[in-house]
């Protein structure tokens, strides 16, 4: 009894199903619809009958590429070409930071370690955080590390958005 009951209603569920699908497939006159595939597909999306992938991944509409990479970030590139003289511990451009070693130029036992963070990519001070580490060695195993509140880091900023808007500058005169 209750095998037949379950059946009676498999079938009554299918048969709503498969009637409420009456517009499934749509005649479709060739002279309407675009012979090139990307027309084809704006039409599709703006009748909302599909979705563009590489519009979706990108999350907005439109062909053409304003990407975020390292190479296309003003910010970014100068800071690194602020800081090419001194060797880099650790660049992460995804984790929004640039290490550097050590760095000595007096030949003294004084040497200072620059951290910069990115905090959102627009050129201004509050873009970026700079660290400066100074360490004072009076022995090879002798050192005191201590973070430095010197013009160094205001200096530092100065220099590196001063960079990033010529930079933006000149990319937004290439684009003309």
């Amino acid at each position: 009894m209750k095998l037949k009951i379950l059946r009676i209603l498999l079938i009554f569920f299918i048969a709503i199903n498969v009637t409420s699908c009456k517009n499934l497939f749509k005649y479709s006159d060739a002279r309407e619809n675009p012979t090139k595939g990307t027309e084809r597909a704006k039409k599709n999306v703006e009748e909302g009958r599909g979705v563009s992938i590489s519009n979706a991944v990108k999350g907005r509409r439109g062909g053409g590429g304003s990407y975020e990479f390292s190479t296309a970030n003003p910010l970014w590139r100068a800071s690194l070409e602020t800081l090419d003289f001194i060797p880099l511990t650790s660049v992460n451009y995804s984790g929004g930071i640039i290490i550097t070693d050590w760095y000595n130029d007096s030949g003294q036992n004084e040497s200072l370690k620059i951290t910069v963070r990115f905090l959102n990519n627009e050129i201004q001070a509050s873009s970026l955080k700079i660290i400066v580490h100074e360490r004072k060695c009076s022995k090879i195993n002798n050192c005191t590390i201590k973070e430095l509140n010197s013009s160094i880091k205001n200096q530092l900023a100065i220099n590196i958005l001063k960079r990033a808007k010529i930079i933006e500058t000149n990319a937004k005169k290439q684009k003309k």
